[in-house]
């Protein structure tokens, strides 16, 4: 049954579910008050509507007048001569130039996030035929947005695309859109809470080679950190740099706050560098997070003359990436179907899988399975007969941690930000960016939306949508102390939208390394993908794109398996003359 299939027509239209599975769900919410950023086109010079004018009660209407900007982003750096970019290029080539199938295998996917879209698309490539089914009526998965009634975009999450991902990148260049990543300057901003509404910048000089780029931002930063304290961080970090892979995988056993201690680093470059990195990295703060998390990024960021560059997608992820992928899926002859929750894993008899049951009824049988789902709800999804096997019962130590987005839409233009991403230092707040200035969909030259990460938000995600926004406005006044105050007597709130994700990327903490599987699971037949899986990268869009390729990867090298295991299935059925 082809219910949910997806069109480019329905992917806006469509009613909006709230829910993932039974309480693992995302609830949005705003105000009465009303206000809706201007539209813009993809050009790098682009026209905008005006806002059009309203009487007390009523919704903005969009005027016709055009108001012409033009986009001060940077152009795209030079990744493609990297190491990394050039096995990701490899990587995605192989699926093309393999021997194409004689009678390609059917390959059923749940979850329509980065992780299933991905390896729907390589095993498009490699001649297959993918059903995607995703049980929202939106794609992205973690990346998901929705437009309000007035034509607004809210999102699950700031999602910035850094240089370091070479996945992603390749991606965005095979499908075409690599004009769709609005670059910003090499920089990493942070606000000061000891000097409200000041920032202090690392900005990376483009004429050095990494990592001495690196090393020429933090040694010309004095303002967070001190020389005997830059000395002694550099001291602490030399094992990491000089140990290689070997060494990064050996710290998953420490927290962030426990390897500094061992290594003699002092506490201020925790308060004033990794609380806000582990909070943007995994939404946890230094105490709980692993090491190995730190520097994996820390050496994805040093060892890449670009790999800390930044990137804000010029518009929503459903329809600015998540579309040209299930475009190019479907150009192949798979098939990407909404609304399409899946309710059991059916067994046969001998462990494998017979069919994914749907909540609707339907059975989709395929040559190959893959659940792309969280690994919260996949271990919801988990068959009775697999739980007690190790693959399986690993999982039980990787949870979800709990992230609330917030948007907020001001009644003016605020001044103290940049167009980049910028890292709060608040204890509730993780990163933010000013979305009206920093998206060109969503770009308002007369008023600012912020789109902001509330992290850690374990204590918070219960706590209704009034009290999370009072407690942000309050942080707000201290980033912004000449333009917002708690109470609004200055800059007025119009709307905003509350996105809570109660489980969303797995909690890193030490000792979870050994507990991601790999992408093909021990049941014949049966793979798993998703940013939790075993890959080289974090738990991020980068980690999901590549765990899908390398599922896609397992069952293009199992294809004659599982070929020749279908063609004994079908022969099992058919019954024997008499």
């Amino acid at each position: 049954m082809d219910t949910g299939c997806l069109s480019s027509m329905n992917i806006t239209g469509a009613k909006q579910v709230r829910s993932f599975v039974g309480q693992l769900h995302t609830q949005r919410c705003f105000t009465s008050s009303t206000v809706h950023a201007l539209k813009s086109s993809s050009c790098t010079s682009f026209g905008l509507t005006s806002l059009g004018s309203r009487n007390k009660g009523k919704r903005l209407r969009r005027g016709l007048a055009a108001l012409q900007i033009v986009s001060q982003d940077l152009p795209r750096p030079p990744l493609e001569n990297t190491i990394n970019y050039l096995e990701a290029g490899q990587l995605s080539s192989s699926f093309r130039s393999n021997e194409r199938p004689s009678k390609p295998l059917q390959v059923v996917i749940a979850g329509a996030g980065l992780a299933g879209l991905s390896t729907a698309k390589y095993l498009a490539d490699a001649g297959h035929k993918p059903i995607l089914l995703e049980a929202r009526d939106v794609l992205g998965g973690k990346l998901a947005a929705w437009k309000d009634e007035d034509g607004d975009w809210y999102e699950t999450g700031l999602h910035i695309f850094f240089g370091a991902y070479p996945n992603v990148q390749s991606l965005f260049g095979e499908l075409g859109i690599n004009d769709r990543l609005q670059w910003k300057e090499h920089s990493m901003i942070f606000a000061m809470p000891n000097k409200p509404g000041e920032y202090s910048r690392f900005d990376f000089p483009e004429v050095l080679p990494a990592p001495l780029n690196g090393i020429w931002a933090i040694l010309k930063n004095n303002e967070m950190l001190t020389w005997p304290e830059k000395v002694k961080f550099a001291i602490g970090l030399l094992p990491a740099m000089l140990g290689g892979q070997a060494y990064v995988e050996a710290q998953d056993g420490l927290t962030v706050s426990e390897w500094m201690e061992k290594q003699g680093v002092p506490d201020r470059v925790n308060d004033e560098v990794f609380i806000a990195m582990s909070k943007a990295l995994n939404f946890i703060n230094p105490d709980e997070l692993s090491m190995q998390c730190i520097l994996i990024a820390l050496n994805r960021f040093l060892q890449e003359k670009h790999g800390s560059k930044m990137a804000f997608l010029d518009g929503n992820p459903p329809e600015r990436l998540c579309m040209p992928i299930v475009n190019h899926i479907q150009s192949l002859g798979g098939e990407v179907r909404l609304n399409s929750r899946i309710k059991k894993i059916e067994l046969n008899p001998d462990g494998t899988v017979k069919h994914f049951a749907l909540s609707d009824g339907t059975q989709i049988t395929g040559d190959a399975y893959v659940c792309a789902a969280p690994v919260d709800i996949f271990k919801l999804l988990v068959p009775d007969a697999w739980k007690e096997i190790s693959y399986f019962k690993k999982l039980d130590k990787l949870v979800g941690v709990p992230v609330i987005n917030v948007h907020i839409w001001f009644d003016r233009k605020l001044k103290n930000t940049y167009d980049h991403l910028l890292f709060s230092r608040s204890p509730l707040l993780s990163v933010y960016a000013d979305m009206s200035v920093a998206c060109k969909e969503y770009y308002d030259p007369n008023r600012s939306m912020l789109e902001l990460v509330f992290a850690p938000a374990e204590e918070w995600i219960g706590r209704s949508d009034a009290e999370i926004i009072e407690a942000t406005m309050q942080e707000l006044a201290k980033l912004f102390p000449d333009e917002i105050a708690a109470d609004q007597s200055r800059a007025k709130i119009l709307k905003y939208h509350v996105v809570k994700t109660p489980r969303s990327v797995y909690k890193t903490i030490p000792d979870c390394e050994p507990c991601r599987p790999l992408q093909r699971s021990p049941i014949e037949g049966f793979y798993l993908a998703g940013d939790y899986t075993k890959q080289k990268y974090l738990a991020s869009m980068e980690g999901a794109v590549l765990s899908g390729k390398l599922c896609a990867q397992s069952i293009v090298q199992d294809s004659k398996l599982l070929s020749r295991r279908s063609q004994e299935s079908l022969k099992a059925e058919v019954p024997v003359a008499s």
